[in-house]
Parts: C-alpha cells; structure tokens; sequence
C-alpha cells in the first residue's frame, strides 16, 4: 500500500466482500468516513429525531425509536473517497486485501 500524506483525499474501492464480521464492520466504519455518507447519516438522524414517537406508559414518556437506514453498504465495487489521517493506516491494513486504495 502507498504511503499517503495526512489531509490527502483517497479513494477506496471494495474488490472483494470479507466472509468474517469484524472485516465487514471496518470497511463500513471506512465508509461512513466520506464526506456524503456522513451527510446522510446526520439528516437521517435528524429526521428520526423530529418523527420520534412519544407515548406515555405508567405516567412516564416512552421513545419509539425508528430503526437507522444502511447507507454504508458493504459489497464489491462500491467506491467512496475519505480524508486520509495517519490513524487510519492500522484499519487500512487490516483489510487490505479487500480493498483498493488509490489516490483521488
């Protein structure tokens, strides 16, 4: 893997799906790294923040808390482009045979 300088926008792209959890969970932490994910993660918590349904039960309120959407789906040839930080080459490793990682 080539060595990135720090504030350095990459582009990574998954090339293969892992077959182990604890894989798939680090490219999707990855992926909710870039930019236009995050944005959408942020509006989806706010609309589900706004559209909460409160109801009372023993005098007390209760959440009924809606399920958050997917938006970083792992599976072969989804693409997404993160700053790079130096804290990011441990994760990068560790699933790079999954993953291509290029300069943007």
């Amino acid at each position: 893997m080539t060595d990135f300088a720090p504030g350095q926008t990459i582009r990574c792209t998954i090339t293969a799906e892992p077959g182990v959890k604890d894989r798939t969970d680090t490219i999707a932490r990855l992926m909710r790294r870039d930019p236009s994910i995050s944005r959408s993660l942020r509006k989806g918590q706010k609309l589900r923040e706004q559209n909460m349904i409160i109801y009372n039960r023993g005098n007390r309120d209760w959440y009924k808390r809606a399920i958050c959407g997917k938006v970083a789906i792992v599976k072969t040839g989804n693409t997404w482009t993160m700053p790079y930080t130096p804290d990011l080459a441990n994760d990068l490793a560790s699933v790079a045979k999954y993953l291509k990682v290029e300069r943007a």
